[in-house]
């Protein structure tokens, strides 16, 4: 097995060939894909006909398997979530937003895998940002506001019953199946500058969205500072924008970058399968 990481030319992202996720991975290559993860933050494995089983398996040659709160599993599965819009569908295009995949859980998840099942022959593409680039470039007097600062992050903006996601969104087309919740109104705290916790690597974590505020700032001036830092952070020359095809499987270091999902495929069907890896790193 000859396997190549071709990096996209961009400010993260790899694409890996050369290798068939239906086939039992070596410890040997699950070590070698692991640091290629943890370089390029996000690899991408295209022409790969997997079953959900295949994806669960590829899930935890990286770690056990994360919680997905607030979205319910497909049926048969409790690992696995579909990302999923119909070709008519009308409801706010979901995960619009940039973020970090449930930056609010007391351990937040090392990472996350998509699986394209049927991919628009036009949109859809996925955008990241290179968090730790983000940080490195970042301008001193922007960096100085922000250290030693502990974010406050919570979902409520996004799954509490009043939030984006809530009641009012129930009563839409989503073909999501969305849980919202009180729970979602519960707040954790993760530095701004926080060091990754395999590499060590210092970098920007979470940004405007997840997080609500910042302790020992007021509101309009936590507020200003997470203004500031998200425009920064989500930044041309920090960004990797990745175009899907059908078949392909995407992991990314939810630690490491920012994404964001983006329309343009109207009138098509998008369905792709998601697990979530847990950290098990020592922070």
């Amino acid at each position: 097995m000859t396997i190549s990481i071709i990096p996209s030319g961009q400010a993260c992202g790899a694409a890996v060939r050369g290798i068939d996720l239906r086939e039992e991975l070596s410890p040997e290559v699950v070590a070698n894909l692991r640091q290629a993860w943890l370089q390029h933050l996000v690899l991408s494995f295209p022409d790969q006909a997997l079953t959900d089983d295949d994806l669960e398996r590829f899930t935890l040659y990286f770690g056990g398997f994360g919680e997905d709160p607030f979205i319910a599993p497909i049926n048969g599965r409790e690992h696995i979530i579909a990302v999923e819009r119909t070709a008519n569908e009308t409801a706010p295009l979901f995960a619009e937003n940039w973020h970090t995949d449930w930056s609010f859980q007391a351990v937040p998840p090392a990472g996350t895998c998509l699986y394209g099942i049927k991919i628009p022959p036009i949109g859809g593409d996925t955008w990241f940002a290179n968090q730790h680039a983000a940080l490195d470039e970042m301008p001193d007097e922007l960096r100085r506001r922000l250290e030693g600062k502990m974010a406050v992050h919570s979902a409520k903006a996004a799954y509490a019953p009043d939030g984006m996601y809530g009641q009012e969104d129930q009563a839409t087309d989503r073909s999501m199946v969305i849980l919202p919740s009180e729970e979602a109104n519960e707040v954790r705290t993760h530095p701004l500058l926080r060091p990754h916790p395999e590499t060590g690597r210092l970098g920007l974590y979470g940004c405007l969205g997840y997080i609500i505020g910042i302790e020992g700032m007021s509101d309009e001036d936590a507020l200003q500072l997470l203004m500031d830092t998200l425009a920064w952070q989500t930044s041309e020359q920090f960004q990797y924008r990745h175009q899907w095809q059908t078949n392909m499987l995407v992991a990314w270091d939810n630690r490491a970058v920012l994404h964001r999902a983006t329309g343009g495929y109207e009138g098509h069907h998008r369905l792709l399968h998601r697990t979530t890896v847990a950290d098990t790193a020592k922070n």
